[in-house]
């Protein structure tokens, strides 16, 4: 049996060289190098499963299928603002020892340049790391499939060994920010802000006839983050519309969506972007409905493929919805 604790070598690579071949956006992210860290999310979970107690296991550790009867497969449930267990990060249900490995392991799935930013989203919409948050171990790790899921208001982040068939980041997951809980159209605050800017600036880039194709009246609604597939009706503007340096912006666009996550999983989602056709397979679409400020900045946004999905809602604040794979017969449990 592998070591589920460590990044499959054979996966890595064929994973890292399939992102590397994308464009310009994996070729700085400087993968090998951090590809094998001494202690990964990973090692860290298996830690912190050897140190629970058969009553913390009993309340915080399920089978890898385990079903909910309100949720369906917990393992891969999403929400904006939900708990996957009754036990917050900072009650005394966990000890010191134990609060240090789950902030460890959350650490170690953000990329460190965002560590500071990520804290304070969750000091300003929970207090601080570890309240209003929880989190699940599904499976054994070193003994086969697992995974650790991390809840609470405005995050569902995931960690697994790899073991998720499919998908990148084990599942999907959201992310959002509400410095105020209706913010003005400058978003004064909020760290996520910069990547509808980004967005945005591509908006400017297009000429008179892609900007009809790509802004749409009605935004969809945000947790509709299922795939069509090659063969489903995705909206906006075909990415093969747009020109060789208007690529080339929407290139940094994802960079800064991927970027927060640590490098194993930006070179995941690249892959399996690549395998469904790469942004080329993608649409670009921004909505009218819900511009804040009237400013012609759109707040909602979203950059979708056949199996491929980031929902941007930035009106009254930010939520993020991000769903990716690399086939769409991956089905969402929202």
């Amino acid at each position: 049996m592998r070591d589920q604790f460590s990044f499959n070598r054979r996966q890595f690579l064929g994973t890292a060289s399939a992102a590397l071949s994308a464009g310009p956006l994996l070729a700085s992210t400087n993968l090998l190098a951090s590809a094998t860290p001494v202690q990964s999310a990973e090692s860290y979970t298996g830690l912190l499963y050897e140190s629970l107690s058969e009553k913390q296991k009993q309340a915080v550790c399920f089978d890898w299928d385990h079903r909910d009867k309100k949720r369906g497969l917990l393992r891969t449930f999403v929400a904006n603002n939900w708990n996957i267990t009754n036990h917050e990060i900072v009650s005394d249900f966990y000890n010191d020892e134990q609060r240090d490995l789950i902030t460890k392991v959350f650490e170690s799935i953000i990329d460190p340049s965002w560590h500071e930013r990520y804290y304070q989203q969750l000091e300003d919409d929970a207090g601080g790391f570890g309240h209003e948050q929880s989190i699940a171990i599904f499976g054994t790790p070193g003994q086969g499939k697992f995974e650790l899921v991390m809840t609470g208001r405005h995050m569902t982040l995931r960690c697994d060994g790899n073991s998720a068939d499919h998908v990148a980041f084990g599942g999907p997951l959201f992310y959002g920010h509400a410095p105020d809980f209706n913010e003005g159209p400058n978003h004064t605050g909020n760290v996520f802000w910069h990547q509808a800017v980004a967005a945005n600036d591509l908006f400017k880039m297009l000429d008179g006839r892609q900007q009809k194709l790509a802004l749409l009246p009605k935004t969809p609604r945000e947790q509709a983050v299922g795939f069509k597939g090659s063969s489903g009706e995705i909206a906006g503007l075909p990415v093969t519309e747009l020109s060789s340096d208007q690529k080339e912006h929407l290139q940094l666009v994802l960079k800064t969506l991927v970027e927060m996550y640590r490098s194993t999983d930006q070179a995941e989602v690249m892959a399996c972007l690549q395998t469904q056709g790469g942004l080329d397979a993608c649409h670009l679409a921004f909505y009218s409905d819900k511009d804040i400020g009237d400013d012609g900045v759109w707040d909602n946004w979203r950059l979708e493929g056949p199996a491929f999905v980031w929902h941007y809602r930035g009106a009254p604040h930010v939520h993020v919805w991000v769903n990716v794979a690399d086939s769409p017969d991956v089905e969402l449990n929202a």
